[in-house]
Parts: structure tokens; sequence; C-alpha cells
């Protein structure tokens, strides 16, 4: 695998003051700026800056006619973001709603944008053809857990229909009482809802499997028990209402000192672990078809990056190597890192209507569209 870097420049302010679309050179952004950063990123792939400025964002959703819904989560904003004249850059920005809870989860299905909002989840209706005046939003579900105690939301719709949230726990290391470390199924028409798996930590990056629909998903290790463990880990829900270990086992043999297992429960270990503290935030395969074959059907994590660790690791989106439903190894694709200095942190990372995918930074408010140039049999003679 070859890499190139890509140099940016910061402004006195600390702040990325621009990212034209860079491809395989280093490019310098503003020669008068005081400090030059540098991203990394896989040859043939280039790296644009998509949208800035949009506050503390968390994760992404995108509509059926390729509109790109981000939410928040202390600011309490979603936006839409329209590329009208698809040149790979946001011109048209539409803010949907303000002034809510903590709506961080989106999920975009049958026209509708669905948001978490406190202790429900709210959904607009037609919400493509409204975006200057969005419809008053309805609540689908309200059986949340209170927002009293902080804990990751994320949800998807599954290839039955149903809406599925991941509930994090409310901690570091607990145990915590259904429905927190959990994923629930919920039919956002009955409001009928069912727990499918449980045990966990902190999962917010899930998707479906194109090849077999079995649900994967990223779960974050624990903090305080050292820079090396324990891992982030990958999870495969081959079972319903499997329980994957937290708080009693982190990743595949580390026993948690502060909670003993029960005797009767059966836990189902990990399908690949992920080095410590990179805070596995997002978790999509890659459906596009603009990337070689070798990236295609392939699991894209978005590592937001270490806090609890001496020296930092993460803050990078990497590729997930798969060999008949099996992960065989993990390859960088782009990194943020520049020595000990973060230039962006990875939140959530998507497919785009294009083939690119879109990828979110919580640390700048920054959107960026990894996108491929090169022709594939030079990229195969490279990886000779």
């Amino acid at each position: 695998m070859q890499y190139f870097r890509l140099r940016f420049y910061l402004n006195f302010g600390g702040k990325l003051a621009l990212l034209g679309v860079v491809f395989l050179s280093l490019f310098p952004v503003i020669a008068s700026a005081a400090q030059s950063v540098m991203i990394t990123v896989t040859k043939g792939f280039g790296l644009s800056l998509y949208a800035s400025d949009l506050g503390d964002i968390k994760q992404l959703a995108v509509g059926d006619e390729g509109t790109l819904f981000v939410g928040s989560q202390k600011s309490g904003t979603v936006y839409a973001l329209v590329d009208s004249d698809q040149n790979g850059q946001v011109d048209k920005r539409y803010l949907i709603a303000r002034g809510l809870d903590y709506p961080e989860a989106l999920a975009f299905h049958d026209g509708a944008l669905y948001v978490t909002e406190d202790d429900r989840i709210i959904r607009f209706e037609e919400i493509e053809s409204r975006l200057r005046r969005p419809s008053r939003a309805r609540e689908v579900y309200s059986n949340l857990p209170s927002l009293d105690k902080k804990y990751s939301r994320s949800m998807h719709f599954g290839p039955d229909g149903r809406l599925y949230v991941a509930i994090g726990s409310p901690c570091n290391v607990c145990e915590a009482s259904s429905p927190f470390g959990s994923i629930l199924a919920i039919n956002v028409d009955t409001g009928a809802s069912e727990q499918i798996a449980s045990g966990l930590r902190s999962v917010i990056g899930f998707d479906w499997s194109p090849d077999t629909n079995k649900l994967w998903f990223a779960d974050l290790g624990r903090d305080w028990m050292g820079d090396n463990i324990p891992a982030d880990e990958i999870n495969r829900l081959d079972i319903k209402g499997s329980h994957f270990g937290f708080p009693y086992l982190h990743g595949t043999d580390v026993i948690e000192p502060a909670y003993d297992k029960p005797d009767n429960l059966n836990i189902t270990l990990p399908e690949f672990e992920l080095p410590a503290h990179v805070a596995a935030t997002g978790l999509s395969f890659y459906r596009g078809e603009q990337f070689p074959e070798r990236y295609r059907k392939q699991i894209f994590v978005a590592e937001n990056g270490s806090w609890n660790r001496s020296s930092k690791v993460g803050y990078q989106i990497v590729m997930l190597v798969m060999e008949d439903n099996k992960i065989v190894k993990r390859e960088t694709v782009v990194s943020f890192l520049d020595g000990e200095f973060p230039v962006a942190r990875p939140f959530d990372v998507i497919n785009a209507p294009d083939g690119a995918m879109y990828i979110s930074d919580d640390l700048k408010g920054n959107i960026y569209r990894l996108f491929y140039n090169a022709p594939e049999q030079s990229q195969e003679k490279n990886n000779e």
C-alpha cells in the first residue's frame, strides 16, 4: 500500500482555513499561514472539503435525492446540505431544526428524516421537498432513556424496514439496566420494539453486510485500564438476543475486575479487535463502484481518536479487509494525525450517491469527501 501526504495550512486561530480538491500532491493552501499540517491519504484517493463550520457535528444520513443530513450534539441543530451543481462541494445549506436536545443520531427512510431528540425519536415528513420550510416534526417513539445521564445513540434502518437504535451505557463501566447497552429494532408504524443485542458499552457505527445481511457493529472499549487495553471491538450479530460481554469481559480476554460474570451468561466474542482507544465511532460497508474492486463491500471505519492514552492513536479512516465473511486485516485509508497533532477527528463515514464517501469531523465541524480518481490498473500495479 502506498500513501501520499497532503499539506494544509492553519491560520493563527488554529482553524483550517481552506481545503481544495487535492490529488497526489503536496498542495499549499495558504502560503502565508502560520503552521502547516499534514493529512496522509492512500495513493489513488483524493480528499476535499465538502462543507465547513457546522459546529459539533456527529452522525450523517443521505436522502433519496442525495441531500446530506448532519446532526449535532450540544448545539442542538440539524442541517441539510445540497451540492446542486454536482461539483463536490456544498453550495446550499438548510437549517432543518434548532434547539433540540442532543439530535446526534439520524436516519433516512421512505422520504422522511428521523432524529433522536431527548428521550424520543421524531420524524420530518417529505423532507427533501421541504428543505426551506420543513414540516413540524412528528413523534414516532418515546421510550428512549432520559438524557439525565449522557450516553451514545445511533440509528439506521435495517433490511427488514425496522429502525435499529443503538443505546450506549451511561458510564465508563457499570451494570446498567436495559435498554442501556443494547440495540433495539423498532417498528416506526406501531412503536413495537425488540431488543436484539445486549452487553454493549458504546455502539455508534453499525451496518449490514451487502452479501449476507448480517449486522456488524463497532463497540468502544472502556477507559482507564492502560494504553493498550482493552481493545475496541468489531462484532457481528449472528443470533438475535446475543450478549457481547460488557461490563464483564472486554475484547476477547480482558476480564473486568469490578464485576463478576453471571455463571449462566454466554458471551459472544468479537470478530476483530482494534487497538485500544482508537474510538471506532463510524462504520459502513462500501457499496459504491467508484473505488477499485478491492475496496468494494469492505468495512470502512472512522476512528475518532484517543484521549485516554499517553500517545495518540486513531484519528483516521481505516478499511477492514474481509475474506469469506471474516476480517483478515486493517488498512489505513486516510490519517488525520500529524505526529501528535490531530488535524481532524473523523466521527462518521457513509456512502455518497456518486460512489465517494462522506466523513464528518467533530473537531472542526467539517465534512470531507473521500473519492478515487486514479486508473484502477495503475493502482493494482502500485500494490504489487
